[in-house]
């Protein structure tokens, strides 16, 4: 698929953004979650200049991605762990038919 060129509504401001066509939804919907949450933002805190909201929106959405890949690399070694230890299992199973 080809590049398309779309234009992005992010705290009031408009981005001419030049992406893979696949890529669109994600792309759209990442920008409905930060307005979103600077939305909440807005509402829930004493916070009206847009670029303190979008610092808050980064701080948020960084910390939940470092949240995610620490959650998917302890997954990682539990699952290599366990490989391990049905390895080990089989290996003892195949050594004792001997």
């Amino acid at each position: 698929m080809g590049e398309i060129s779309i234009k992005i509504n992010i705290a009031d401001r408009v981005y001419p953004l030049k992406i893979n066509m696949e890529e669109e939804e994600i792309v759209r919907r990442a920008a409905k979650l930060i307005n979103d949450r600077i939305k909440e933002y807005q509402e829930n805190y004493a916070v009206k200049d847009k670029q303190d909201l979008l610092s808050m929106c980064v701080l948020h959405y960084a910390s939940a991605s470092i949240r995610a890949e620490k959650k998917a690399s302890n997954e990682d070694t539990d699952v290599a762990e366990k490989v391990y230890q049905l390895d080990s299992l089989l290996n003892d199973f195949f050594n004792q038919k001997k």
